[in-house]
Protein backbone atom coordinates (compact mmCIF):
# COMPACT_ATOMS: atom_id res chain seq x y z
CA UNK A 1 0.00 0.00 0.00
CA UNK A 2 1.17 3.54 -0.61
CA UNK A 3 2.80 5.20 1.79
CA UNK A 4 0.65 8.65 1.45
CA UNK A 5 -2.70 5.83 1.28
CA UNK A 6 -1.68 5.03 4.60
CA UNK A 7 -0.45 8.42 6.10
CA UNK A 8 -4.33 9.56 5.23
CA UNK A 9 -5.98 7.34 7.11
CA UNK A 10 -3.60 8.32 10.15
CA UNK A 11 -4.22 11.94 8.95
CA UNK A 12 -7.98 11.64 9.35
CA UNK A 13 -8.17 9.54 12.56
CA UNK A 14 -6.35 12.53 14.14
CA UNK A 15 -7.51 15.24 12.28
CA UNK A 16 -11.15 13.64 13.62
CA UNK A 17 -10.11 13.49 17.12
CA UNK A 18 -8.37 17.15 17.46
CA UNK A 19 -11.71 18.38 15.79
CA UNK A 20 -13.93 16.69 18.36
CA UNK A 21 -15.97 15.14 15.84
CA UNK A 22 -14.48 11.59 17.66
CA UNK A 23 -15.14 12.32 21.12
CA UNK A 24 -12.95 10.83 23.69
CA UNK A 25 -14.54 7.14 24.81
CA UNK A 26 -15.53 6.51 20.87
CA UNK A 27 -14.72 2.83 20.51
CA UNK A 28 -13.35 2.41 16.68
CA UNK A 29 -13.91 -0.40 14.12
CA UNK A 30 -12.18 -3.01 14.63
CA UNK A 31 -9.17 -3.82 12.76
CA UNK A 32 -11.30 -6.37 10.25
CA UNK A 33 -13.55 -3.80 9.95
CA UNK A 34 -11.00 -0.83 9.24
CA UNK A 35 -9.62 -3.44 6.41
CA UNK A 36 -13.14 -3.64 4.89
CA UNK A 37 -13.49 -0.02 5.11
CA UNK A 38 -10.55 1.31 3.58
CA UNK A 39 -9.52 -1.75 1.73
CA UNK A 40 -6.21 -2.42 3.15
CA UNK A 41 -4.06 -5.25 4.80
CA UNK A 42 -4.80 -6.47 8.36
CA UNK A 43 -0.44 -5.47 8.33
CA UNK A 44 -1.66 -1.95 7.57
CA UNK A 45 -4.63 -1.54 9.57
CA UNK A 46 -2.61 -2.55 12.71
CA UNK A 47 0.17 -0.09 11.53
CA UNK A 48 -2.43 2.63 11.60
CA UNK A 49 -3.74 2.04 14.79
CA UNK A 50 -0.56 1.65 16.07
CA UNK A 51 0.97 5.22 14.76
CA UNK A 52 -2.20 6.49 16.53
CA UNK A 53 -1.69 4.98 19.75
CA UNK A 54 2.03 5.82 19.68
CA UNK A 55 0.93 9.97 19.23
CA UNK A 56 -1.89 9.24 22.38
CA UNK A 57 -4.50 9.55 20.66
CA UNK A 58 -6.04 6.10 21.46
CA UNK A 59 -5.45 3.55 23.43
CA UNK A 60 -5.84 -0.55 22.54
CA UNK A 61 -7.57 -2.75 25.64
CA UNK A 62 -6.95 -6.26 25.03
CA UNK A 63 -10.46 -7.99 24.57
CA UNK A 64 -12.01 -4.88 24.21
CA UNK A 65 -10.93 -2.91 21.08
CA UNK A 66 -9.46 0.65 20.46
CA UNK A 67 -11.03 3.89 22.02
CA UNK A 68 -10.32 7.46 21.74
CA UNK A 69 -7.89 9.19 24.34
CA UNK A 70 -9.14 12.00 26.41
CA UNK A 71 -6.38 14.56 24.32
CA UNK A 72 -6.81 17.26 27.59
CA UNK A 73 -4.99 15.36 29.87
CA UNK A 74 -1.86 15.43 29.74
CA UNK A 75 0.23 12.66 29.10
CA UNK A 76 3.10 11.13 31.90
CA UNK A 77 0.29 11.94 34.13
CA UNK A 78 1.74 10.37 37.75
CA UNK A 79 5.26 9.71 35.96
CA UNK A 80 6.24 13.25 34.95
CA UNK A 81 5.52 15.92 37.84
CA UNK A 82 3.21 18.12 36.08
CA UNK A 83 3.21 22.31 37.43
CA UNK A 84 -0.54 22.54 38.57
CA UNK A 85 -2.54 25.31 37.99
CA UNK A 86 -3.18 28.04 40.14
CA UNK A 87 -5.80 26.33 43.08
CA UNK A 88 -5.55 22.84 41.88
CA UNK A 89 -5.75 20.50 44.17
CA UNK A 90 -2.63 18.21 42.97
CA UNK A 91 -3.70 13.93 44.42
CA UNK A 92 -0.63 13.01 41.79
CA UNK A 93 2.51 13.19 44.12
CA UNK A 94 3.46 12.60 47.74
CA UNK A 95 5.50 15.17 48.89
CA UNK A 96 4.32 15.50 52.80
CA UNK A 97 5.39 17.86 55.01
CA UNK A 98 4.38 18.62 58.72
CA UNK A 99 4.02 22.02 60.27
CA UNK A 100 7.85 22.54 62.02
CA UNK A 101 9.97 20.94 59.53
CA UNK A 102 11.21 24.65 58.14
CA UNK A 103 12.50 25.29 61.96
CA UNK A 104 14.02 21.68 62.17
CA UNK A 105 15.60 22.92 58.72
CA UNK A 106 17.13 26.17 60.36
CA UNK A 107 18.26 24.99 63.29
CA UNK A 108 19.78 22.24 61.08
CA UNK A 109 21.42 24.71 58.79
CA UNK A 110 22.70 26.52 62.07
CA UNK A 111 24.33 23.95 62.86
CA UNK A 112 26.04 22.80 59.87
CA UNK A 113 27.28 26.56 59.56
CA UNK A 114 28.60 26.32 63.38
CA UNK A 115 30.60 23.15 62.78
CA UNK A 116 34.40 22.91 62.82
CA UNK A 117 34.98 21.05 59.46
CA UNK A 118 32.78 23.47 57.41
CA UNK A 119 35.25 23.69 54.84
CA UNK A 120 35.08 19.89 54.02
CA UNK A 121 31.40 20.57 52.88
CA UNK A 122 32.50 22.55 49.51
CA UNK A 123 34.31 19.24 48.14
CA UNK A 124 33.18 15.98 46.43
CA UNK A 125 32.27 13.23 48.49
CA UNK A 126 33.45 9.76 47.69
CA UNK A 127 31.32 7.56 45.79
CA UNK A 128 28.89 6.42 47.90
CA UNK A 129 29.50 8.42 51.07
CA UNK A 130 32.23 9.19 53.55
CA UNK A 131 32.46 6.35 55.81
CA UNK A 132 30.90 8.20 59.24
CA UNK A 133 27.44 8.84 57.02
CA UNK A 134 27.72 5.60 55.56
CA UNK A 135 28.02 4.42 59.61
CA UNK A 136 24.56 6.49 60.14
CA UNK A 137 22.46 5.53 57.18
CA UNK A 138 23.72 1.65 58.34
CA UNK A 139 22.41 2.70 62.25
CA UNK A 140 18.67 4.11 60.04
CA UNK A 141 18.40 0.86 58.78
CA UNK A 142 18.44 -0.96 62.00
CA UNK A 143 14.60 0.50 62.05
CA UNK A 144 13.79 -1.64 58.97
CA UNK A 145 14.99 -4.60 60.57
CA UNK A 146 18.12 -4.11 58.19
CA UNK A 147 21.84 -4.96 60.00
CA UNK A 148 24.63 -4.37 57.39
CA UNK A 149 28.24 -3.01 57.89
CA UNK A 150 29.02 0.47 56.93
CA UNK A 151 30.94 -0.72 54.30
CA UNK A 152 28.00 -2.18 52.41
CA UNK A 153 25.99 0.82 52.36
CA UNK A 154 26.15 3.37 49.92
CA UNK A 155 24.52 6.76 49.64
CA UNK A 156 22.86 8.30 46.74
CA UNK A 157 20.51 11.05 45.47
CA UNK A 158 17.62 9.86 46.41
CA UNK A 159 16.11 6.42 46.12
CA UNK A 160 15.18 6.88 42.38
CA UNK A 161 18.84 7.29 41.60
CA UNK A 162 19.58 4.30 43.99
CA UNK A 163 17.06 2.17 41.25
CA UNK A 164 19.10 3.66 38.44
CA UNK A 165 22.49 2.63 40.01
CA UNK A 166 21.14 -0.61 40.50
CA UNK A 167 20.12 -1.07 36.61
CA UNK A 168 23.28 0.90 35.27
CA UNK A 169 25.64 -1.32 37.72
CA UNK A 170 23.92 -4.78 37.93
CA UNK A 171 21.98 -5.62 34.67
CA UNK A 172 22.57 -4.94 31.00
CA UNK A 173 20.14 -4.50 28.03
CA UNK A 174 18.51 -7.64 27.37
CA UNK A 175 18.40 -9.41 30.96
CA UNK A 176 14.92 -10.11 32.18
CA UNK A 177 13.26 -8.10 34.43
CA UNK A 178 10.13 -9.43 36.32
CA UNK A 179 8.18 -6.80 38.27
CA UNK A 180 4.36 -6.69 38.98
CA UNK A 181 1.78 -5.79 36.38
CA UNK A 182 1.04 -2.73 38.68
CA UNK A 183 4.32 -1.10 39.65
CA UNK A 184 6.18 1.98 40.09
CA UNK A 185 6.41 4.19 36.95
CA UNK A 186 10.35 5.73 38.23
CA UNK A 187 11.21 1.74 37.82
CA UNK A 188 8.99 0.64 34.97
CA UNK A 189 10.42 3.81 32.92
CA UNK A 190 13.89 3.06 34.07
CA UNK A 191 14.06 -0.39 32.57
CA UNK A 192 12.25 0.56 29.52
CA UNK A 193 14.88 3.24 28.97
CA UNK A 194 17.53 0.76 29.69
CA UNK A 195 16.32 -2.00 27.11
CA UNK A 196 15.67 -4.72 29.98
CA UNK A 197 13.18 -7.28 28.39
CA UNK A 198 10.17 -6.42 31.14
CA UNK A 199 7.98 -9.28 32.13
CA UNK A 200 5.00 -8.70 33.88
CA UNK A 201 3.33 -10.77 36.59
CA UNK A 202 0.33 -11.14 37.74
CA UNK A 203 -1.20 -10.05 41.28
CA UNK A 204 -3.54 -11.89 43.69
CA UNK A 205 -4.64 -9.49 46.20
CA UNK A 206 -1.93 -7.00 45.61
CA UNK A 207 0.70 -9.28 45.82
CA UNK A 208 3.11 -11.04 43.46
CA UNK A 209 2.12 -13.88 42.17
CA UNK A 210 4.96 -16.24 43.37
CA UNK A 211 3.20 -19.46 40.77
CA UNK A 212 3.62 -17.51 37.97
CA UNK A 213 7.16 -16.20 38.86
CA UNK A 214 8.12 -19.49 38.93
CA UNK A 215 6.55 -20.53 35.61
CA UNK A 216 8.68 -17.56 34.19
CA UNK A 217 11.97 -18.59 35.42
CA UNK A 218 11.22 -22.06 33.95
CA UNK A 219 10.73 -20.55 30.92
CA UNK A 220 13.01 -18.15 30.53
CA UNK A 221 16.51 -16.85 32.68
CA UNK A 222 15.38 -14.20 34.87
CA UNK A 223 17.93 -11.80 35.57
CA UNK A 224 16.32 -9.89 38.73
CA UNK A 225 12.49 -9.00 40.06
CA UNK A 226 11.50 -5.82 41.24
CA UNK A 227 9.71 -5.85 44.48
CA UNK A 228 8.00 -3.61 46.81
CA UNK A 229 7.00 -5.99 49.27
CA UNK A 230 6.50 -3.72 52.22
CA UNK A 231 3.99 -1.10 51.51
CA UNK A 232 3.45 -1.70 47.61
CA UNK A 233 2.80 1.60 44.97
CA UNK A 234 0.47 1.58 43.77
CA UNK A 235 -1.73 -0.99 45.59
CA UNK A 236 -0.82 -0.41 49.64
CA UNK A 237 -0.35 -4.06 50.13
CA UNK A 238 2.52 -5.60 52.33
CA UNK A 239 3.61 -9.49 51.41
CA UNK A 240 3.17 -12.09 53.83
CA UNK A 241 5.98 -13.81 55.83
CA UNK A 242 5.68 -17.26 54.03
CA UNK A 243 5.35 -15.25 50.95
CA UNK A 244 8.68 -13.71 51.52
CA UNK A 245 10.68 -16.84 52.18
CA UNK A 246 8.71 -18.13 49.14
CA UNK A 247 10.29 -15.59 47.24
CA UNK A 248 14.01 -15.71 48.70
CA UNK A 249 14.19 -19.65 48.22
CA UNK A 250 13.15 -18.60 44.37
CA UNK A 251 15.94 -16.35 44.04
CA UNK A 252 18.42 -18.99 45.34
CA UNK A 253 17.14 -21.72 43.24
CA UNK A 254 16.82 -19.96 39.77
CA UNK A 255 19.76 -17.40 40.42
CA UNK A 256 18.30 -14.12 40.29
CA UNK A 257 18.31 -10.58 41.79
CA UNK A 258 16.14 -9.34 44.27
CA UNK A 259 15.70 -5.35 44.25
CA UNK A 260 13.78 -4.36 46.99
CA UNK A 261 12.16 -0.73 47.16
CA UNK A 262 11.69 0.16 50.36
CA UNK A 263 10.71 3.80 50.07
CA UNK A 264 7.39 3.83 51.51
CA UNK A 265 8.05 1.12 54.33
CA UNK A 266 8.61 3.44 57.14
CA UNK A 267 4.71 3.73 56.96
CA UNK A 268 4.15 -0.21 57.20
CA UNK A 269 4.98 -1.08 61.09
CA UNK A 270 4.88 -3.80 62.22
CA UNK A 271 5.66 -5.22 59.37
CA UNK A 272 7.45 -8.56 58.26
CA UNK A 273 11.13 -8.97 57.95
CA UNK A 274 12.39 -7.23 54.38
CA UNK A 275 13.52 -9.82 52.02
CA UNK A 276 17.06 -8.39 52.17
CA UNK A 277 17.38 -10.34 55.35
CA UNK A 278 16.19 -13.30 53.78
CA UNK A 279 18.13 -13.66 51.09
CA UNK A 280 21.12 -11.15 52.03
CA UNK A 281 23.32 -12.34 49.54
CA UNK A 282 20.43 -11.87 46.34
CA UNK A 283 19.06 -8.55 47.43
CA UNK A 284 19.76 -5.16 46.72
CA UNK A 285 17.52 -2.80 49.04
CA UNK A 286 16.74 0.63 48.00
CA UNK A 287 14.97 3.63 50.24
CA UNK A 288 15.56 6.84 51.04
CA UNK A 289 14.51 10.69 53.21
CA UNK A 290 12.18 11.80 50.59
CA UNK A 291 9.18 10.76 51.99
CA UNK A 292 9.54 9.87 55.55
CA UNK A 293 11.53 13.42 55.70
CA UNK A 294 10.94 15.80 52.53
CA UNK A 295 10.99 15.22 49.06
CA UNK A 296 13.16 18.11 48.78
CA UNK A 297 15.86 16.42 50.69
CA UNK A 298 17.66 14.05 47.99
CA UNK A 299 19.08 11.29 50.28
CA UNK A 300 18.97 7.70 49.09
CA UNK A 301 20.78 4.60 49.90
CA UNK A 302 21.56 1.20 48.65
CA UNK A 303 22.57 -1.91 51.06
CA UNK A 304 23.89 -4.39 48.88
CA UNK A 305 26.10 -7.68 49.21
CA UNK A 306 29.65 -6.83 49.37
CA UNK A 307 30.97 -8.78 46.54
CA UNK A 308 28.05 -5.98 44.50
CA UNK A 309 29.46 -3.03 45.75
CA UNK A 310 32.11 -2.01 43.32
CA UNK A 311 29.79 -2.10 40.36
CA UNK A 312 27.59 0.13 42.27
CA UNK A 313 30.26 2.67 42.91
CA UNK A 314 31.31 2.29 39.29
CA UNK A 315 27.86 3.08 38.33
CA UNK A 316 27.29 5.91 41.17
CA UNK A 317 30.72 7.54 39.75
CA UNK A 318 29.59 7.65 35.98
CA UNK A 319 26.60 8.74 36.68
CA UNK A 320 26.53 11.47 39.40
CA UNK A 321 29.99 11.37 40.71
CA UNK A 322 28.91 11.72 44.43
CA UNK A 323 26.23 12.99 46.20
CA UNK A 324 25.97 17.31 47.51
CA UNK A 325 27.80 16.95 50.63
CA UNK A 326 25.39 19.21 52.44
CA UNK A 327 22.63 17.86 52.12
CA UNK A 328 24.06 14.41 53.09
CA UNK A 329 25.91 16.02 56.42
CA UNK A 330 21.90 17.73 57.04
CA UNK A 331 20.18 14.38 56.79
CA UNK A 332 23.16 12.46 58.63
CA UNK A 333 22.66 15.17 61.39
CA UNK A 334 18.93 14.28 61.29
CA UNK A 335 19.59 10.74 61.84
CA UNK A 336 21.47 10.44 64.55
CA UNK A 337 19.52 13.30 66.74
CA UNK A 338 16.43 11.18 66.28
CA UNK A 339 14.84 14.03 64.25
CA UNK A 340 14.13 11.19 61.19
CA UNK A 341 12.85 8.64 63.60
CA UNK A 342 10.32 10.94 65.27
CA UNK A 343 9.51 12.31 61.38
CA UNK A 344 8.70 8.93 60.32
CA UNK A 345 6.03 8.51 63.66
CA UNK A 346 4.51 11.57 63.00
CA UNK A 347 4.07 10.72 59.32
CA UNK A 348 2.66 7.30 60.09
CA UNK A 349 0.27 9.31 62.08
CA UNK A 350 -0.73 11.79 60.04
CA UNK A 351 -0.91 8.82 56.83
CA UNK A 352 -3.55 6.97 59.39
CA UNK A 353 -5.84 10.20 59.38
CA UNK A 354 -5.57 10.65 55.80
CA UNK A 355 -6.50 7.19 55.14
CA UNK A 356 -9.60 7.29 57.65
CA UNK A 357 -10.99 10.52 56.07
CA UNK A 358 -10.48 8.83 52.32
CA UNK A 359 -12.33 5.41 53.66
CA UNK A 360 -15.35 7.55 54.93
CA UNK A 361 -14.99 10.12 52.07
CA UNK A 362 -15.26 7.23 49.59
CA UNK A 363 -17.50 4.95 51.53
CA UNK A 364 -19.31 2.04 49.17
CA UNK A 365 -16.35 3.40 46.37
CA UNK A 366 -13.69 0.12 45.54
CA UNK A 367 -10.62 1.26 46.85
CA UNK A 368 -7.40 -0.54 47.78
CA UNK A 369 -5.05 0.71 50.18
CA UNK A 370 -2.51 0.15 53.39
CA UNK A 371 -4.55 1.91 56.77
CA UNK A 372 -1.25 4.00 57.43
CA UNK A 373 -0.37 4.71 53.32
CA UNK A 374 -0.06 7.95 51.72
CA UNK A 375 -2.21 6.78 48.84
CA UNK A 376 -4.99 4.89 47.61
CA UNK A 377 -6.29 2.43 44.44
CA UNK A 378 -10.01 3.26 43.37
CA UNK A 379 -11.14 1.14 40.45
CA UNK A 380 -13.81 2.76 38.40
CA UNK A 381 -17.08 1.02 37.40
CA UNK A 382 -16.67 -0.80 34.00
CA UNK A 383 -18.78 1.78 31.89
CA UNK A 384 -16.45 4.61 33.05
CA UNK A 385 -13.31 5.22 31.14
CA UNK A 386 -10.16 6.82 33.52
CA UNK A 387 -8.79 9.02 31.30
CA UNK A 388 -12.22 10.61 31.22
CA UNK A 389 -12.61 11.05 34.46
CA UNK A 390 -9.00 11.80 34.83
CA UNK A 391 -9.79 14.92 32.84
CA UNK A 392 -13.25 15.72 34.17
CA UNK A 393 -11.36 15.73 37.53
CA UNK A 394 -8.34 18.36 36.02
CA UNK A 395 -10.64 20.55 34.53
CA UNK A 396 -13.18 21.25 37.90
CA UNK A 397 -9.10 21.76 39.50
CA UNK A 398 -8.54 18.20 40.70
CA UNK A 399 -5.45 16.35 39.31
CA UNK A 400 -5.15 12.31 39.75
CA UNK A 401 -3.32 9.65 38.08
CA UNK A 402 -4.73 6.97 35.94
CA UNK A 403 -3.38 3.01 36.12
CA UNK A 404 -1.35 3.76 33.12
CA UNK A 405 1.72 4.69 34.17
CA UNK A 406 1.68 1.98 36.94
CA UNK A 407 1.04 0.07 34.10
CA UNK A 408 4.06 -2.67 33.37
CA UNK A 409 1.63 -5.03 31.14
CA UNK A 410 -0.33 -4.82 27.88
CA UNK A 411 -3.21 -3.54 29.66
CA UNK A 412 -4.09 -0.82 31.99
CA UNK A 413 -7.32 -1.27 34.37
CA UNK A 414 -9.82 1.45 34.59
CA UNK A 415 -8.39 2.67 38.17
CA UNK A 416 -6.89 5.95 39.66
CA UNK A 417 -4.33 6.31 41.84
CA UNK A 418 -4.78 9.08 44.55
CA UNK A 419 -1.76 10.45 46.32
CA UNK A 420 -3.54 11.99 50.14
CA UNK A 421 -0.10 13.44 51.47
CA UNK A 422 0.36 16.83 49.51
CA UNK A 423 -2.80 18.82 50.44
CA UNK A 424 -4.33 20.21 53.57
CA UNK A 425 -6.47 17.70 55.25
CA UNK A 426 -9.89 20.68 53.99
CA UNK A 427 -8.81 20.48 50.60
CA UNK A 428 -8.33 16.82 50.34
CA UNK A 429 -11.60 16.26 51.84
CA UNK A 430 -13.36 18.42 49.54
CA UNK A 431 -11.12 17.24 46.72
CA UNK A 432 -12.06 13.22 47.22
CA UNK A 433 -15.73 14.24 47.70
CA UNK A 434 -15.54 15.78 43.39
CA UNK A 435 -13.54 12.42 43.15
CA UNK A 436 -16.38 10.56 44.62
CA UNK A 437 -19.12 12.77 42.13
CA UNK A 438 -16.85 11.42 38.95
CA UNK A 439 -16.16 8.24 39.97
CA UNK A 440 -20.14 7.42 40.10
CA UNK A 441 -20.16 8.72 36.76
Amino acid sequence: MPAIRYKTIVDDFSARIGSGALRPGTQLPTLRALMRQHRIALATASRVYGELEAAGLVAAETGRGTFVRDTSLPRGLGLEQQAARRGAVDLTFNYPSLPGQAELLRDGLRKLAGAGDLDALLHSAPQGGRPHERASVAKHLRNRGIRVPAEQVLIVNGAQQGLSSVVLGLLKPGDVLALDALTYPGMKTLAQTFRLDLEALPQRDGATCLDALEALCRRRPVRALYAMPTLHNPLGSVMAAPARRRLAALAERYDFLIIEDGAYAFLAEPAPAPLFTLAPRRTVYVSGLSKSVASGLRFGFVAAPAPLMPALQRAIRVSTWSTPSLTVALGCEWIEAGEVDALEERKRVDARRRQSLARRVLSGCAITAHPSSYYLWLALPDELRADGVAAQLERQGVMVTTAEPFAAGAHAPHALRLALGSVALDALEAALRQVRLAAQG
